[in-house]
């Protein structure tokens, strides 16, 4: 049996890598990629937050690449949320540190040739 696109089928999660989740499709024999861009709506810092090896899955056949692989998605199975939540921000450095980078800078530009004081004399 040819997988088309728009097939939604069952598989089994056989690696996650940085990248995505390889899925292998028990009716064909073939395995797929789920890029890490087709994993959830949401930002995906690590495919492994959302997958396991050895997982049973449902997902759709996008397509195949130009080396006939198949590209497979399991966002494109669920509905767009509203809004899509963004990563969280980094909170402020702690004021110790800010002072710490200040007086470094500071130091730096000091030992800089001709002194931190870089603009140029009036003739």
């Amino acid at each position: 049996m040819a997988l088309e696109s728009g097939a939604v089928v069952e598989g089994k999660v056989t690696r996650v890598t940085d990248f995505g989740a390889f899925i292998e499709i028990p009716e064909t024999g073939e395995t797929g990629l789920v890029h890490i861009s087709q994993i959830a709506h949401e930002f995906v810092r690590s495919v492994t937050d959302f997958v396991k090896e050895g997982q049973e899955i449902t997902v759709k056949v996008l397509g195949r690449d130009e080396r006939g692989r198949l590209d497979l998605s399991i966002k494109e199975l669920s509905d767009e949320p509203e809004e899509i939540p963004r990563p969280k921000r980094i909170g402020k450095q702690a004021p110790q540190f800010e002072a710490k980078l200040r007086s470094f800078m500071r130091d730096a530009k000091e030992r800089q040739p001709g002194g931190g004081d870089r603009k140029k004399k009036k003739k």
